[in-house]
This record gives structure tokens, sequence and C-alpha cells, in this order.
């Protein structure tokens, strides 16, 4: 029966260490545990997330922000914040997560920082090594320590302690047999090491199994104080002196070559730190021994499995879910005063107004910034933890892309002026439903919108023309500036409303399209309705100039002038700066016929022209539509 191991710092620990920072899982795709830091490889100690979307230890960035991320070289900026600020909710995430653990504190990580920069100085001090792997240690970064140790031990092979030490932070490990052979080694070096006598036999106790013999030989010369015979010996290349486990191995190697030595039970090269059985008797409990070696392994290994923190055993959907929308996260953006939020619920507010939601910090600078990066680490973790409910979340969000990437059904309409195909139409854009609805154009890709005049009796008029964004200005209190151009004429077939804006279901026009002599007295008319155009223009007219100043000079003549579904582009150019009433505007801009528009368009130029020195000046167009 399995004795239970004696008490003491130095047995191996089957339940989890209260020293030890918390096993979190492992990010996909790598090695590294997802709530570490970057920098200090450690799990975050007051996180901050800068612009970038990284986290990051706040003690790591230092009092001032450094210019670049560590981790992709962006540059960083504190916008509208004197200092970076912690992230709320990942500082919520890692106390649930480490709940009933003791973490490191600031105290032990200020220890790292200082011995890795000692190390950095000096790499060949073995005193700044151990004070590294001790603080490693500390921190339950035993493989780090680890590396240290074995580089002490390296550069000072007849110095005992180096080899206690690798033992200890083995035994941390779980690694017993390895911990075993470096007490034999310390002890070798060093017969009187009371510290290493002690975890010897605590390792043989736990063991409860025949006594190696080169173990108990080694603490009886401790124990009487007198060094073994096989410790003034010098050992191998490295300069360590030999285990007897070592020594007899090379010995029973050199007889079996003279053809002396019998053969070596292959049981036993699975403990070459004991001694071999010299009789077949021996051999039983030699295999029980090893059997419950490796039941030992095992249960470490399962041991360890069960000691790590899954975070879908820790965390709930609930605790990532946005504040706003109280559903899971979408693209979490994290706010220079370290709030987090769906990107799509903090515009929407920052619609209204350029504060955070919930602490009131002006976020006026970060809005005019207009990047918005993810929190990369939020992101990991909910696809680590809850995978499915983030496909749903994606799909729900994907299909509502789709819905408003349709050109045809619930097209969102800006209600303002009369715009036309192939004319620029800037805008000065400040209400927050407007906003939202520019936003959404950007974001599906399309980059297009409808845009009507009012109409009495009506929301907007049932004709109207497609904008595309060509460039967007954004200004600090939210406002943007946007400048965009026509493209096609729609006809409204249905009304609707999305989010406090106007939408419809639409059809496009198209100029009905005539051939033989239809065409050829087609021909003519544009013919002689342009050459009035170039007449028109050329007038001088003041006002006709600042006209020509915002709208550019009359464009070419196109050679085939059906080409076009709305004709050509000239007409419309000519349409929007002549001073004619929208309810007029708009009936030239519904028909579908180019000779009737021509028609109407060499009349009122002949009027213009015949009138100009007699008629009023021709009003100055705006710079931009206010919105």
């Amino acid at each position: 029966m399995r004795r239970s191991p004696p008490p003491g710092p130095g047995c191996p620990r089957r339940g989890r260490s209260p020293s030890r920072p918390p096993a979190l899982r492992p990010a996909a795709g790598g090695s590294a545990d997802l709530l570490r830091c970057p920098c200090c490889r450690l799990v975050l100690w007051e996180p901050v997330t800068v612009c970038c979307g990284h986290s990051f230890c706040e003690p790591c960035l230092g009092p001032a922000l450094p210019a670049r991320c560590p981790v992709c070289q962006q540059r960083l900026r504190l916008l509208g914040v004197g200092a970076a600020r912690r992230s709320v909710v990942l500082c919520g995430l890692l106390e649930k997560c480490a709940a009933g653990e003791r973490r490191p504190g600031r105290a032990a990580r200020a220890r790292l920082r200082a011995a890795r920069e000692g190390v950095e100085l000096a790499p060949d001090d073995t005193s700044l090594r151990l004070g590294r792997a001790e603080a490693y240690v500390a921190l339950g970064q035993y493989a780090e320590a680890l590396e240290d140790l074995d580089m002490v031990c390296r550069a000072e092979p007849g110095d005992g302690k180096g080899f206690f030490r690798k033992g200890k932070v083995l035994l941390e490990m779980g690694r017993r047999a390895e911990a075993l052979l470096e007490f034999e080694r310390c002890l070798a070096l060093s017969p009187p090491f009371l510290a290493a006598q002690s975890e010897l036999e605590k390792i043989l106790a736990w063991d409860d199994s025949h006594q190696p013999s080169a173990a108990a030989e080694l603490l009886s010369a401790a124990h009487w104080g007198s060094p073994s015979p096989r410790a003034v010996e010098e050992g191998s290349s490295a300069g360590l002196a030999p285990s007897p486990a070592e020594e007899r191995a090379q010995n029973q190697e050199g007889a079996m070559e003279d053809g002396k030595g019998d053969a070596v039970p292959e049981c036993d090269q699975v403990t070459p730190a004991l001694s071999l059985p010299r009789t077949q008797q021996d051999l039983d409990p030699l295999a029980e021994s090893q059997e419950r070696q490796l039941l030992d392994s095992e249960e470490e290994t399962a041991a360890a499995e069960g000691d790590q923190l899954y975070l879908e055993d820790l965390l709930s959907v609930s605790d990532l879910e946005c504040s706003l929308c109280i559903r899971m996260f979408f693209e979490p953006v994290t706010t220079p005063c370290g709030h987090t939020f769906c990107k799509e619920c903090l515009e929407r507010c920052l619609d209204h107004r350029p504060n955070c939601p919930l602490c009131k910090q002006s976020l006026r600078e970060y809005l005019k910034a207009g990047s918005y990066n993810p929190t990369v680490l939020l992101q990991e973790i909910m696809l680590a933890t809850f995978p499915s409910q983030l496909a749903k979340r994606r799909e729900l969000h994907q299909a509502e892309m789709a819905e408003l990437s349709n050109l045809t059904k619930n097209i969102p309409i800006f209600v303002c002026t009369m715009s036309f195909p192939g004319v620029s139409c800037p805008l000065h854009i400040f209400e927050p439903c407007y906003r939202l609805m520019i936003r959404r154009c950007q974001e599906t890709g399309t980059r297009r919108f409808g845009m009507c005049i009012y109409e009495n009796g009506k929301s907007f008029a049932d004709y109207g023309c497609m904008l595309e964004i060509q460039q967007i200005e954004f200004l600090a209190d939210g406002r943007s500036l946007v400048d965009t151009i026509g493209r096609r004429r729609f006809r409204v077939l249905r009304r609707g409303h999305r989010d406090g804006y106007n939408t419809a279901d639409i059809e496009y026009l198209e100029d009905k399209k005539v051939a033989g002599e239809e065409l050829e007295e087609l021909q003519c008319l544009h013919e002689s309705t342009y050459q009035l155009a170039q007449r028109f223009c050329e007038h001088g007219d003041v006002a006709s100039r600042h006209i020509l100043m915002q709208h550019g000079p009359l464009p070419e003549k196109e050679e085939d002038i059906q080409a076009s579904a709305d004709g050509p582009a000239w007409c419309w150019w000519l349409i929007s700066i002549l001073p004619l009433d929208p309810s007029y505007q708009l009936t030239l801009f519904s028909t579908t016929s180019l000779r009737a528009r021509l028609a109407q368009l060499q009349r009122i130029l002949t009027a213009l022209l015949h009138h100009h020195s007699s008629g009023p000046p021709l009003p100055q167009h705006g710079p931009r539509s206010q919105v």
C-alpha cells in the first residue's frame, strides 16, 4: 500500500501549489497561455490594452507609453487620456480565472525584471543566473529556471548547490527520477549537505520501494560524515562528478565488451539511478518498483492535466458580454479609458455624444482618429472558450451586412437635395442617424446610398439618385465631410425605416433607346442643344463663373449618346447648374426619354440666352449640402 508523502517543502505536490500562478489553456496554434503578457510571459498583471489592440502588464509598459507596440510595432498614442488605463473587462476575467490562486505580485515581477537586466549586462555571472532562477521559481516559470540552473551547473561543476537547486526545480515539475539524480550528484560533491540528504530521504520514502543501494550508500556516507569513494573521482567531459549509477553503467558496459559480464536486464534501463539486482530473486521486487514508478508518472501527468484551469470551465458568456447590447462581444474595442464595447455599439454611442458610455471620459481625440482596433486577447479568449456562440454571433452580423449590401432592397435613403448621375455632391453629416447610415455603407463595402428630396405628403420623393462615397473626413466632434458622386437614377417602389433613417425598395431607370431615323433626329437635337450649352457657359456671367468653379467645366460630348442608361453626362451637369426649381428638375430627372429631356433643355437655354442682359443674376450654389 502506497504511503502518503511526508510533509515538507521539497515533497512533490499532487494538489495545486498555492504559490504557482494558474495554468491556463494554451492558445490555438501556439504553446503560450492565453492570459500571458507578450513581454514578461507571466500571467497578465493590471492589463492595459493599447490603441493597436494588444494587451500588456501595466508595469511592462512602464510609466511612459513606448513609442511602438512591442508586438506589431505600430505607433502608439494616448488619445485623450494622460496615462494608459487598465482594461476593466480583462481585469475582471483575470480575477475570475485566478480565483483561489495567489498570483505573482508586483514585487516578484519587479525582482524578475531586475534579474533579467542584470543577466543581460553580465550573461556569464553565475550569481546573477541563480538570482534569476529563483525569481523564475517564485513566479512558477520552472522551465526558464531550469535553463539558468543548467548553465550554472556547467559553469561550476564542483559546487553542489547548483545541483541541489536544480533538483528542487525538477521536484516542482514532478520529475522525481531526474531530481533524484541531481541530489545524488550534490551529495557526491558535498556529503554533509543536510538539505540534499533530507530531500533524498523524502523521495526514497515516497517511492515506497526497495531502497537503491547507490542512494543508500550516499546517505550512509553523508550521515557518517565521510565522502563516498566515488566522490573523489572526476567524471564526464563536461567536468561533472559521475553519479554512482553512471559509474556502474560504465563498468557494466566495459564488462560486456570484454565478454565477462552478463547481459543487463532490459528493465534496469528504466531506472539508471538505481543499482542492478544481484540475484534472480531481486527481479520481482525491481519489476514491482518499476511498475509503481510508471503508475506514479501516469498519475503525475493526470494530476498536471487536471490541475489546469480551462477557461470554458471558469468563464461564462455573460463575462464576455457588451454592456450596451447585452450580447457577446463582436469585434470588441477597448477605449483609452479602459472600457470595452462592441465596435458597432461604441460607434453608435459616439454618434450621439463623444464620451465613454460608462465613465463619461471625453473620447473626442479617439473619435477623430477613427481607428477602432479590436482587442486581440478578447477575440482569442472568445474563440478558445465559446467558439459556437461566437460563430452564431458572426453569422448574425454577416446576415445583417448581406441585407444591407442589397442595392435594390431596403437601401438607405438620404433625404436632402437633388443629385444627378456623374455630378459630385458634397455633404456635411452631423445627425446621428445619418452618421450610422454612412458608416454602414462603408462597412458593407457598397459605399452607396440613395439621395432624394423631400416631398409634401410623403417622407421623400418617388425618384432619386444613387450616390457613391468618394472620401470621408472625420471631425473631432463626430461630424464628417463626405464627398460623393452620383451614379444611377432610381424609382421608389416601397418605403421603410431602419434605426432612424429611411429605406426603400427601388428599381433603376433607363432611357429608352431608338434607332434608324429617330436616332438621326436625336443626334441632330443633341448637337444643337450641346452648342447652346457651350454658348451659355461662355456667356461670362459672374454667377456662372462661380458655378463653374464649383462644378468644373462642361463635360465633353460622348460618341454614343445612348451608351449610358442615364444618357449623356453633360445633360445632368447642365441641369445641376441651371437656376431651376427642384420640382422642375425632378420632372427632367424622372423622364426616360432622352429626346424629351434634350428638347426641354433647348427651350430653357434659348430663353436664358435671349434674356441674359435683362434677367436676374443666376443664384450661386453652396459648396456643401447641410444635413
